[in-house]
């Protein structure tokens, strides 16, 4: 097997291992903040709290000893634009909690027969590959080319370095603070403690990050046929995977659309062994348009923040890149929006 059908395997592989953890255990950020805002329960935002936790020391692990050139991706680029990353971190927060759900969580609750997912999914990618490379990319470039910065240090290892600390004691540190005070929080809480689902989610899928990493940035390096260094993504994956759908004869398979295929047949699976497979639709035409105007501002704020809820969320903040700060600030800010604010608006025009 060449090493690009290799990547292409693992992956459709960690997809589909997403898919299984997904599903069973309900992992996704916006009802973790939801349950933990106005529920009092906060086992899922702790999952992810420990998911984070995991894939920051695992990804620091592997970029400290040379394995994966994290420096290679998107996150860590020496010029960003603090504005544009907030806006569109904040577009999506807003988005899913209209669309009850983040992109990854959409494709999850389609494969158990959500076919108002299909809808959702659907947008984003529209929206996404608009702002990416669209009506809407013109705008978005100027924007960044006004706004962007290029700072002396971008992620938390470099930041602790200007202090006159050594690179690798540096990287230990920010680890030992980040992924110390998520765990911390994770397992400050009995209900947590005494949840082994919630608890064997948040560590398959910071581990899945880091396998995403290695997948692309080491057993997929070649000098000659370079493949982007990256993890676990859904908005822009989501956008190629529909472009590959249209034009699949002029284009090659990428991870992203692996990890897409794998997510959705994970589920699919899951959903079909565990008899939780079940049809379900829009229940008004005010649902559907909530939805939909969710999934738009998902799909553009995604692109514009680069990356998810799981994309920056996790993905990102793995690389501890000051940008991927930013983008689940934003991410965050808009969840809470929504949450307080839009939802419950939202939900009586659905009723």
């Amino acid at each position: 097997m060449q090493m690009p059908e290799l990547v292409i395997v693992l992956g459709f592989a960690l997809g589909a291992a997403l898919g299984v953890a997904g599903l069973l255990s309900g992992f996704c950020l916006m009802s973790g903040l939801r349950d933990y805002w106005t529920r009092d329960d906060g086992r899922k935002l702790r999952s992810f709290a420990l998911a984070l936790a995991v894939a920051i020391a695992g990804t620091q692990a592997i970029g400290g000893a040379g394995l994966v050139e994290l420096d290679k991706s998107i996150y860590l680029q020496p010029s960003f634009s603090a504005p544009l990353i907030f806006l569109g971190g904040l577009m999506f927060g807003i988005g899913m909690v209209l669309a009850n759900g983040c992109a990854s969580r959409a494709l999850i609750l389609l494969g158990k027969g959500n076919l108002r997912s299909l809808v959702v999914i659907g947008i984003i990618a529209v929206a996404a590959q608009i702002t990416l490379k669209g009506l809407l990319a013109p705008a978005r470039l100027a924007v960044l080319q006004w706004t962007q910065v290029t700072p002396g240090h971008v992620s938390v290892p470099e930041l602790l370095g200007s202090f006159g600390i050594g690179e690798s004691v540096a990287r230990i540190a920010a680890v030992l603070i980040v992924s110390g005070a998520l765990i911390a929080f994770a397992f400050s809480d009995r209900a947590f403690r005494r949840s082994p689902g919630q608890i064997a989610a948040g560590l398959v899928i910071g581990l899945l990050v880091v396998a995403g990493w290695l997948t692309t940035g080491w057993i997929g390096a070649d000098d000659f046929n370079p493949l982007p260094v990256t993890s676990l993504s859904f908005v822009a994956p989501l956008a190629d995977t529909l472009q590959y759908a249209m034009l699949s004869t002029g284009l090659s398979l990428s991870f992203g659309v692996a990890l897409v295929a794998g997510v959705l047949a994970g589920s699919v699976a899951t959903a079909l062994l565990s008899g939780r497979f079940a049809l379900e639709g829009f229940t008004s035409a005010p649902h559907m348009l909530r939805s939909v105007a969710g999934a738009a501002l998902m799909g553009a704020g995604g692109a514009m923040a680069y990356g998810c809820s799981i994309g920056q969320g996790l993905t990102g903040l793995s690389t501890l890149a000051l940008p991927s700060f930013i983008a689940v600030a934003g991410i965050v800010a808009g969840a809470a929006l929504g949450i307080r604010r839009l939802a419950p608006v939202a939900a009586l025009a659905v009723r």
